[in-house]
């Protein structure tokens, strides 16, 4: 694959970003691509190297590309100029590789075995560049279904596994209707992501392709509160929920209740709301400007916080993190290939914040009402409190990014009477992705919790598999 000697001659080089003080000013992306020639030369890095790791475990995925990308083939394909093969080979696993190239962390690359060097394959870079070419070549079109089956399939959740599971029924012959209880489609790919990591034209550009090859999207249909969701299982012959894990984690100490104390998830939607120019919502309108900011929770939902933070004019974020600084470097002779913990700094907290870590936060306290002051403690490599180890912080607005602890049951799961698993989550295997009632199946976040959207992906297509398999008795859809 690729050049025999790519990557002894070739050093790696991926895109980079604009200047933090120019790309504070916008909301738009701003990462810099990489010219084509370069990206061939990028692509003929990659190794023959016997077992590409980077394809991942068919079965459980349990390192490289959960949806199993041909990786290898398309970066040959992109060394030797042929793009639109790259792009056929890249969509036979991916419905949507424009998503995965701009919000995925690329386990594939910790699992390239140039990764023992540190030094591993763009893939990341090379897999955005195939399908924007696409799209701009015009070689992404709808793909019409062979014959009809005359059965109808209702999708609950129009996030990245409601979208691939509800396309990939629709392009074997199935009536699908996605439904979405916002006003536009995408789930928290639109209302979750902020613009500057993911605009949403791409989400609009599949939209359109989906309702091309049939799909009948039903936006701001809130299925068991707006519509009950046994009405589903009278009109449809199969139902899929799709929906996200939308349960927060809270932070349950003294002070709470003060204004200002906001979890992400009713932050990150009204900026995006006000990109996209739609109504927000809601009276209750929560803005960083002028603010002291303290992020709690050290993912992405927190780094997505503190981008759209500073781009709101904050006069400061903090980031704290209850569990320790993770190493900077992973050993690689024991994780590798495996998804390493180690260090890292994503674009946003590059961007100015101050990052803390075995912290808890025991207290908040205020004036009139408005929250001023965290009161913190540091933990120890147990967990456990630090005597004499007591800060404040300061902070005006408190944003809650701790995660989430399932999807939220009430409404439609409750209505349902869906068997849940000891986290919450709906309950079903990864071979049928049945729920315990008859005709009903579920997958993504809903299923298997609060993760990654390349995994959602790859459960949207694997229980399309199994609908298609329920309903028709056999199907040609790859797992």
């Amino acid at each position: 694959m690729g050049k025999v000697t790519g990557f002894l001659e070739i050093p790696s080089r991926d895109r980079e970003y604009e200047p933090v003080p120019e790309r504070l000013k916008h909301f738009h992306e701003f990462v810099v691509p990489l010219p084509d020639a370069e990206l061939a030369r990028q692509g003929a890095r990659c190794m023959d190297c016997g077992i590409p790791f980077c394809h991942g475990d068919k079965t459980q995925a349990t390192q490289g590309c959960p949806v199993n990308n041909l990786i290898p083939d398309w970066n040959d394909l992109v060394y030797r100029g042929r793009w639109r093969e790259a792009l056929d080979v890249l969509h036979s696993t991916n419905n949507f590789p424009e998503f995965t190239g701009r919000i995925c962390p690329a386990p594939c690359e910790a699992s390239c075995t140039l990764n023992i060097i540190d030094d591993p394959v763009t893939i990341k870079t090379i897999e955005c560049a195939i399908i924007d070419r696409g799209w701009k070549e015009g070689w992404v079109a709808p793909v019409a279904p062979p014959r009809k089956t005359g059965k109808k399939v209702a999708v609950v959740g129009s996030g990245p596994a409601g979208m691939a599971c509800a396309q990939q029924l629709a392009r074997v012959g199935h009536a699908v209707t996605l439904f979405e209880k916002h006003a536009k489609v995408g789930g928290l790919l639109r209302y979750g992501i902020p613009d500057f990591k993911m605009e949403k034209t791409p989400i609009d550009r599949r939209v359109a392709q989906m309702e091309a090859e049939g799909v009948v999207m039903r936006a701001g249909v809130h299925v068991g509160k707006d519509m009950p969701a046994k009405q589903l299982l009278k009109d449809f012959d199969a139902i899929v929920l799709s929906g996200g894990a939308e349960q927060p984690r809270d932070l349950t100490v003294p002070g709470r209740e003060l204004d200002g104390v906001h979890f992400a998830m009713e932050f990150l939607p009204q900026q995006n709301r006000r990109v996209s120019n739609e109504p927000l919502g809601t009276n209750r309108e929560i803005l960083a400007g002028g603010k002291h900011v303290v992020v709690i929770g050290g993912g992405d939902t927190g780094s997505d916080c503190i981008g759209t933070s500073f781009r709101q004019g904050a006069k400061s974020v903090t980031q704290l993190e209850i569990m320790p600084r993770p190493p900077n470097r992973e050993h690689k002779d024991v994780v590798w290939p495996e998804w390493p913990l180690k260090f890292r700094t994503s674009s946003s907290q590059e961007e100015g914040a101050a990052r803390d870590f075995s912290v808890a936060t025991e207290k908040l306290t205020g004036n009139d009402g408005k929250v001023t002051t965290l009161h913190c403690v540091k933990l120890g490599p147990k967990m456990e409190r630090v005597p004499g180890s007591e800060f404040t912080v300061p902070g005006d607005l408190v944003l809650l990014a701790m995660g989430f602890a399932h999807p939220v049951h009430e409404g439609m799961i409750a209505e349902l009477g869906v068997a849940k698993d000891k986290r919450g989550n709906v309950e079903a295997n990864t071979d049928a992705y049945r729920t315990s009632i008859d005709k009903v199946f579920a997958a993504g976040d809903m299923r298997r919790g609060q993760s990654l959207v390349v995994w959602a992906i790859r459960e949207g297509r694997q229980c399309a598999r199994s609908v298609d398999e329920y309903l028709m008795g056999s199907t040609t859809l790859p797992r």
